[in-house]
């Protein structure tokens, strides 16, 4: 296949469980291309060796039944995953690596999906433009001249970019939905409580929220059905049924309205 990394998420899946590709493949061709687009600054810590490596033990024995089966994808760095380092952007966890796992990345790793690398962030989520990561600003892929949005700047860069077919970011007042207008990516802010915040260095906890960001929306609702549950560990973590969101996407929206626009 030409170019691996012009794949959305759900046709990689596809290719992965019709063995048309292996997750070796998928990963070693978004790990070349994240070591190819280093002057984007998308990346604080990579991890792509042990990516490789697992992307081998996932072919030696694959789990085609899992929703994102042997899927590369690089996270932001606000989220807690364990042995590998956190920083929120700022140099006082410069050192840190934590012994645990976030709920919403625990998530993910349980349905296949193989980390690649944390991902660049406003200091502790603080900014709207990733200008102030103590590791430096992230670039648009757009034009470098333009700032990616913030705070989930280097989740929206690396998806545009294509290092990552979908990533999730947080969103306390924005910080998702900004930076995906500013780079044509699709980013969602799910509804309060729908996502543990278990294992997320907080911003604002009456506030915080993770959620998916990818190229498109049938992604999107593919990821965020991965990432939400129930989780005790949230004392905010709301007990409800949740959807298969992918599946709802053929609904027609003709004749729907709310107060702000007129009939579609």
């Amino acid at each position: 296949m030409s170019d691996i990394t012009k794949l959305t998420l759900s046709e990689l899946v596809t290719n992965i469980k019709e063995k048309k590709l292996s997750s070796s493949e998928v990963t070693k061709a978004f790990v070349d291309r994240s070591e190819k687009s280093k002057e984007l600054n998308t990346y604080i810590t990579e991890d792509f060796s042990n990516a490789l490596d697992k992307a081998k033990k996932f072919d030696d024995k694959p789990n085609l039944d899992l929703k994102l089966p042997g899927i590369p994808m690089a996270v932001k760095d606000l989220f807690c995953t364990a042995n590998v380092r956190t920083t929120a952007g700022s140099k006082i966890l410069n050192n840190f690596i934590p012994t645990y796992e976030s709920t919403v990345t625990q998530n993910i790793w349980n349905e296949g999906a193989i980390l690649i690398g944390k991902l660049n962030c406003d200091e502790f989520a603080m900014g709207s433009s990733n200008e102030t990561s103590f590791f430096g600003n992230v670039q648009n892929p757009i034009d470098k001249n333009l700032v990616p949005g913030g705070s989930s700047g280097g989740s929206s860069s690396a998806v545009a970019a294509q290092l990552t077919p979908i990533t999730i970011g947080t969103d306390t007042g924005g910080s998702i939905r900004q930076p995906a207008s500013f780079t044509g990516t699709v980013g969602l802010k799910p509804t309060y409580g729908s996502c543990s915040r278990y294992g997320i260095v907080a911003f604002a906890s009456s506030l915080d929220q993770a959620g998916p960001m990818a190229q498109n929306v049938k992604d999107c609702a593919l990821l965020q059905e991965v990432i939400s549950s129930y989780d005790q560990k949230d004392s905010t973590s709301i007990d409800f049924q949740r959807n298969q969101y992918s599946k709802e996407l053929t609904n027609d929206i003709k004749g729907k309205k709310n107060r702000y626009t007129k009939r579609i």
